[in-house]
């Protein structure tokens, strides 16, 4: 997985040269917070629309944002459950075949999916569109997996609880079962503290038990498993006495057809689980991908969106990703304030504790520049 979980998506007015704005930005990090990832995020000219459009569009960008983040969030967390659950050793995930890391600090939009001169409704309504069938396509294959996962998990805590609760069809051999047409096994759990009390009493709970036929087959932390051979005429008779007792009698018929059947199907659906764990596993890389690169496209239209609405007509301004270490956060805040310019009123910025002044999509500080943060893990 990649290291790096955290970037801020910045934009700053471009006074003369973008090129020359870029130069000084590189610089000032190199020197004051070397330790500090940054990246162009190249952002193209989208169609700008009105202003009514953008201010329209702005109030949505935020929780849009969320929605598609939580998405991308809920994947990753899903590959992780997989990946433990079938002892995969965690991969790095990739989008368009490269780690994600890397894609976002070499983005590049994609003209073939989202036409440029398309409207900013539009990219942002299909890209929500998009996630929304891709979350529900999760939600839809998830709950297949985890029915399947339950249904095994249902048959596991049979075989592996108490004896009081548990399948015993693993437990009892052919050998330990004698039936005829006048005898019949029955099958005692008795609790461990009680199987001298057993032993002395079994033969006298009712009339017609064979004597010294009690055998014992399994102990667990809780309790003994015995068998007593009996004539089926008295077997409801010893049920009852056996139960005045605390003996309980389980239910139990012998049968190799059941007993086989139960095995296939468990073997069934430890294959179906392995399967379909495989299955969704594969699917949830390929989707992550396809989000995480959506995701992208996104925040592209947001700080383009944001960036117009901050600086004004026509589009003039750096986007860049900014990875800093929590030591160097406030310098590189300093950093990106300094090269704002006179043309943004810092004083009025950085006096302002109100967020909402800090200008369209902020995070919770007030800055003289675009910034949001993005959280990938």
């Amino acid at each position: 997985m990649a290291a790096i979980s955290r970037y801020w998506v910045v934009s700053l007015p471009v006074q003369d040269s973008a090129s020359i704005l870029w130069s000084r930005l590189q610089d000032s990090i190199s020197r004051n917070a070397f330790d500090t990832l940054l990246y162009r995020f190249n952002v193209p000219e989208l169609r700008v629309g009105t202003l009514d459009s953008l201010l329209a569009l702005s109030d949505d960008l935020l929780k849009s944002n969320n929605f598609v983040e939580g998405v991308s969030h809920k994947i990753r967390r899903q590959i992780e459950d997989l990946e433990k659950a079938g002892g995969v050793e965690s991969g790095t995930l990739t989008v368009d075949g490269v780690p994600v890391d890397s894609y976002i600090t070499r983005f590049t939009w994609d003209e073939a999916k989202y036409p440029t001169m398309s409207p900013l409704r539009e990219i942002v309504d299909g890209i929500h569109a998009q996630i929304a069938r891709i979350e529900d396509d999760l939600k839809v294959r998830v709950a297949e997996y985890n029915n399947v996962r339950g249904q095994l998990n249902a048959i596991n805590r049979k075989q592996s609880g108490s004896l009081a609760v548990r399948d015993l069809s693993d437990l009892v051999k052919p050998d330990d079962i004698i039936a005829s047409e006048n005898l019949v096994t029955l099958i005692a759990v008795i609790p461990k503290y009680s199987q001298k009390d057993w032993l002395s009493s079994y033969e006298t709970l009712t009339n017609f038990v064979v004597p010294r036929s009690s055998k014992k087959l399994h102990e667990d932390n809780e309790y003994a498993l015995y068998t007593v051979v009996l004539f089926r005429r008295v077997a409801d008779n010893f049920k009852t006495s056996a139960r005045e007792k605390a003996f309980q009698v389980r239910d139990f018929e012998y049968c190799p057809e059941t007993q086989q059947s139960r095995k296939q199907e468990l073997e069934q659906l430890v294959q179906d689980q392995a399967s379909m764990r495989n299955s969704l596993l594969q699917w949830c890389y390929t989707s992550y991908g396809e989000v995480f690169s959506s995701w992208m496209h996104f925040c592209a239209v947001r700080i383009f969106t944001e960036s117009i609405l901050r600086y004004g007509l026509p589009p003039s301004f750096l986007s860049a990703v900014v990875a800093p270490s929590a030591k160097n956060e406030k310098k590189v805040r300093s950093i990106l304030e300094s090269l704002c310019g006179s043309s943004a009123n810092n004083t009025f910025w950085k006096a302002e504790d109100d967020a909402s002044l800090a200008g369209v999509g902020a995070d919770a500080d007030a800055h003289p520049y675009v910034s949001f943060t993005i959280n990938f893990m």
